[in-house]
């Protein structure tokens, strides 16, 4: 490193750059720090992208980032480097936007829409009215208004995730970020100046080393498999896979009721599969909120969904053109085609982690703490191979904190307590703040109301039927500490509620708010009302 006259610092010590005054002590010329609109002089600490000031002029310092993986913890990470002046590299195997993009969030979610449609009609097409006059079967008939084409959804989904993909490429490049296609491998010593090296191996073969000041893990993770039910692509398939399907299935056996099956249960069904949703716990979507899965349960079972609660799926094989599964007790189910949806693992093996000083979990996720540092000087993780929550929002706030921290920028750490979290059925069901679980187990005191939809003006008129909104609030200060939200578009409908959680608002003051009449949002407003009126009535 030089100033702008070319003069070099003398010192630079392993870990820190460090500078020593030069020149005559008496006229005040020398090296000196400027950092925050200051300067010190003589030897000091600079913090990453910070400046050195020579008497003779100043010699700024680029921060090099490599950031291994570029799903939504990697890429929003090289925005925010990017754009605080630093020198990124983002090393990718697969496309800009990861899994969550090519194969995970963005796919499934826009299968979901179309299946949405369907139900929609489905449900309430005859109740509001309306008449389908060609190719209508006959009432007598059990046969469905609406098909789908699976191979043209598909093909949309593919179309839709690569553009994306494309996109999310154009905006980190344009942001001055280099994109590298390959597979990187940490080095397990730290350079006398605190870098890391960064072996990558290229597509071609080839191998090239990168040195960074730090280094972001967004590695992502793949779909965890069970031994005796191998997925072949064709009939047993992990949820990577399902976007190559051309023809609907017929029988679909989904193992694992956690989100992943659930979403895609309630969306195989709604576009016209018979499904067998294989659940080893005692009800469907074990880790949301009770009263939400159980309208969940209630509405597969109503439309025909066969679920089986406290099954534990041992095996799978394909016999033919058909699959069979085996259940723990000895029993065996059979269907066209077999989903499973029991988990994933994060990508964290092969890169050197553990040699390099990253502490692992058992199950193979890095440990970080709120600021997205891993337990190795200069070394961050984000996202799934995480294993912190399993969200695109949370992993992409990781990378942007891992970087805000690393820059020297104001960062806040990781809450988990303001995230929103949506799970895809019909309904929807969506999430924030403290849970239900949370309040049972004493965890937090908190008062609770939950309203059934069935009583909102505007879900009568929808011919909505099912789901509720739930609110959770500090007794005394009616300080809102959470909800749930089932519905319809849930996913919108959780904002405010959010809003109210990360700011610490009152039920007061969401009751006092206008909400439209008529409106599904009334419900939240109502919900808050009846809390405030209860806060009042125990004071």
């Amino acid at each position: 490193m030089r100033c702008a006259a070319g003069h070099q610092p003398r010192v630079e010590v392993a870990g820190v750059r460090g500078v020593e005054r030069h020149g005559s002590e008496g006229t005040g010329e020398g090296w000196k720090r400027s950092w925050g609109g200051g300067f010190v002089a003589g030897c000091a600490l600079e913090p990453p992208g910070g400046s050195l000031t020579c008497g003779y002029g100043t010699m700024e310092h680029v921060t090099r980032i490599v950031i291994i993986g570029g799903g939504p913890g990697g890429y929003e990470a090289a925005l925010v480097a990017a754009q605080l002046g630093a020198e990124v590299t983002v090393v990718d195997c697969d496309g800009l936007g990861g899994a969550s993009v090519l194969t995970d969030c963005v796919p499934s979610k826009t299968l979901i829409a179309t299946a949405e449609v369907m139900t929609t009609f489905d449900s309430s097409y005859e109740e509001l009215g309306i008449i389908v006059a060609d190719d209508t079967p006959p009432l007598e008939q059990a046969a469905r208004v609406v098909g789908v084409d699976l191979g043209k959804v598909n093909r949309r989904v593919k179309r839709l995730a690569l553009a994306q993909s494309h996109d999310i490429t154009a905006s980190v490049t344009r942001a001055g970020a280099r994109v590298m296609r390959g597979r990187g491998r940490l080095e397990p010593a730290q350079g006398p100046d605190g870098s890391r090296k960064v072996i990558v191996r290229a597509v071609d073969g080839s191998e090239e080393t990168l040195v960074a000041d730090a280094v972001l893990v967004s590695t992502g993770a793949h779909p965890r498999e069970i031994p005796d039910a191998q997925p072949d692509g064709e009939r047993i398939l992990n949820w990577t896979q399902v976007y190559d399907l051309d023809e609907l299935p017929e029988e679909l056996i989904v193992v694992g009721s956690g989100v992943t099956g659930a979403e895609f249960a309630g969306a195989y069904q709604a576009l016209g599969s018979k499904v067998t949703l294989v659940s080893s716990r005692d009800r469907v979507l074990p880790g949301e909120d009770p009263d939400a899965a159980a309208v969940l349960e209630d509405v597969f079972r109503r439309r025909g969904m066969n679920v089986m609660s406290r099954s534990r799926a041992s095996a799978v094989k394909r016999v033919g053109d058909r699959v069979e599964c085996t259940l723990a007790d000895g029993r065996v189910i059979t269907g066209s085609h077999c989903l499973m949806a029991v988990g994933s693992i994060p990508n964290t093996e092969d890169m050197g982690l553990e040699e390099a000083g990253v502490r692992m979990k058992d199950s193979g996720h890095i440990l970080t703490d709120k600021v997205s540092r891993t337990s190795a000087p200069g070394v961050y993780a984000a996202g799934d191979c995480t294993g912190v929550f399993a969200l695109a929002s949370v992993a992409a706030m990781q990378g942007r904190i891992a970087m805000y921290h690393f820059l020297g920028d104001a960062v806040t750490p990781l809450n988990l307590k303001t995230v929103s979290a949506n799970v895809f059925t019909d309904p929807e069901i969506a999430t924030v703040g403290y849970s239900q679980a949370d309040v049972d187990g004493g965890k937090i005191d908190a008062r609770v109301v939950k309203l059934p939809l069935l009583r909102n003006p505007r879900a009568k008129m929808q011919g909505i039927r099912d789901g509720f909104v739930k609110i959770f609030c500090r007794p005394g200060t009616g300080i809102v500490v959470g909800g749930v939200v089932v519905a319809p578009r849930a996913s919108e409908l959780i904002h405010p509620i959010a809003l109210a959680v990360d700011n610490n608002l009152t039920v007061e003051q969401i009751a006092k708010a206008f909400t439209v009449y008529p409106s599904l949002s009334g419900s939240i407003a109502e919900v808050a009302r009846q809390l405030h009126t209860r806060k009042s009535s125990e004071g």
